[in-house]
C-alpha cells in the first residue's frame, strides 16, 4: 500500500528502467516515511526548506522539479555531446529522487511547529540519506549522488550524474533565497 502512495507523489520513480533499482528507491522512501514525524500528505504541504523564510513551494514540488531538471539537462547534454559523454540515466534519476530522502529523518515537531532536530543538525541529510541508501544496497554511484549533491560534496570529485543533480537542485533552490 505504502509503495503505491510513494509512486503517486513520485511518478518519476517509474522513469527508472532497472526494476531492481526502482524497487530499492521505493524501499528507501517507504523506510524514510515510516521513520519520520512526517506523513506522505505532509510532503505535499511542508516548505521544501526550513532555511527559507516564507517558503511557499512544497517539499515534493521542489524535489520533483530537481529530478525533472536533471533528466532534461542530461538529455540535452547527451544529444549535443553524443559519445563524448556517458550518463547513466537510471543512476541519475535514482540519485535525484533520493538526494533529500534523509531530510525526513532530520525533522521534529516542537510546540506544534516543524523544525530541524538536534540530531538533524549534527547529521545532515546527505549523510542520513546515504545511510538509508546503503541500508537498501543501492549502487555506490547512486550513494555518491546523495552524498555529494549539497555543500558537503564541494571539496571532492563529483561524477557527471552528481554534477547534473547538484546543479539541478540548486537551480530549483537558489531563486527562492
Amino acid at each position: 500500500m505504502m509503495k503505491a502512495e510513494v509512486i503517486e507523489i513520485w511518478p518519476e520513480i517509474n522513469w527508472i528502467e532497472n526494476n531492481e533499482l526502482k524497487e530499492k528507491v521505493l524501499d528507501c522512501w517507504v523506510y524514510a516515511i515510516e521513520n519520520s514525524v512526517l506523513s506522505i500528505e505532509d510532503l505535499k504541504t511542508i516548505p521544501f526548506s526550513l532555511l527559507l523564510k516564507e517558503c511557499k513551494i512544497p517539499f515534493i514540488i521542489h524535489k520533483r522539479t530537481a529530478v525533472q531538471l536533471s533528466v532534461e539537462m542530461a538529455k540535452i547534454m547527451k544529444n549535443n555531446f553524443g559519445d563524448e559523454i556517458k550518463i547513466n540515466m537510471d543512476f541519475l534519476i535514482a540519485g535525484a529522487i533520493l538526494i533529500d530522502v534523509g531530510k525526513l529523518l532530520e525533522y521534529e515537531i516542537k510546540d506544534g511547529k516543524l523544525t530541524t532536530s538536534a540530531a538533524g543538525k549534527l547529521v545532515r541529510h546527505p549523510f542520513s540519506g546515504l545511510a538509508i541508501a546503503d541500508r537498501f544496497n543501492l549502487p555506490a554511484e547512486v550513494q555518491h549522488i546523495i552524498a555529494t549533491h549539497s555543500k558537503e560534496g564541494d571539496f571532492g570529485q563529483r561524477t557527471i550524474e552528481s554534477i547534473i543533480v547538484h546543479h539541478a537542485d540548486f537551480v530549483s533552490f537558489d531563486p527562492f533565497k
